[in-house]
């Protein structure tokens, strides 16, 4: 009776241990790890700039998918070494807007907004708490300036395709925030030029077209830009 005992004890104990190796952990909860991340960064991408983003991580193990639109004031929205005037009719080509400025006879203004979706891929931590993340894809922007020559304001708009790479870098601070920096480069593709002056008359330049160079280089377009911004994120 005894040795039925033992062998019913040990038995158990065996089938107990066997259970609790197979048992899987529950997976915590609120970890964040894959859920949507919403951002806001600001810095500097040929001018003072600002996006707001959405990052779905780990769409199919580390990559992703991130979709933002920025705003940036253009710097220099007008070529200050460009002619006021490309025909010398009125003034010598050698007269440019540059010293109509000077002359306090001219100013100028830009803006340039950019929507962009790109793939993402985690890279991991580089260290405790710092993690990157790569990305690249596809761009759209839309630019805009005036310049305002003896109060006379002359339209410059365009839009362009473009593709665009760089690292975004997070660090956790409190909770679901995260600071996030973001180096990267959009580079930009030729496109046509539309012009509208005061009285509302419209002009589209393409190229190859007569004038096109002209209105090209007075009218700042951004081609390679470089960005660095840093803000946060919190994920949801």
């Amino acid at each position: 009776m005894k040795k039925i005992l033992a062998l019913t004890l040990s038995a158990a104990l065996a089938t107990a241990g066997a259970q609790s190796v197979n048992t899987i952990p529950a997976t915590p909860i609120g970890t964040g790890l894959s859920g949507v991340e919403l951002g806001l960064t600001g810095g500097y991408a040929g001018g003072l700039s600002g996006e707001l983003f959405v990052h779905v991580p780990n769409v199919a193990g580390p990559v992703g998918v991130k979709a933002g639109v920025s705003y940036t004031r253009a710097a220099d929205a007008i070529n200050d070494a460009s002619p006021v005037d490309p025909t010398g009719l009125f003034f010598p080509t050698t007269y440019t807007f540059g010293q109509a400025k000077a002359d306090g006879d001219a100013s100028e203004s830009g803006s340039r907004t950019v929507f962009s979706l790109d793939g993402t891929y985690n890279l991991g931590q580089l260290s405790p708490g710092l993690s990157s993340t790569l990305y690249a894809g596809g761009r759209y922007g839309m630019f805009r300036s005036t310049e305002v020559f003896n109060e006379q304001p002359l339209v410059y708009t365009s839009s362009a395709f473009g593709l665009g790479a760089g690292v975004m870098l997070s660090y956790p601070v409190s909770g679901n925030l995260s600071l996030v920096g973001d180096l990267g480069v959009d580079q930009f593709f030729g496109s046509s030029i539309t012009t509208r002056d005061a009285d509302g008359n419209t002009d589209t330049f393409r190229s190859g077209e007569a004038n096109y160079n002209d209105v090209s280089s007075r009218f700042v377009r951004p081609g390679t830009v470089f960005k660095a911004r840093i803000g946060i994120k919190t994920t949801f």
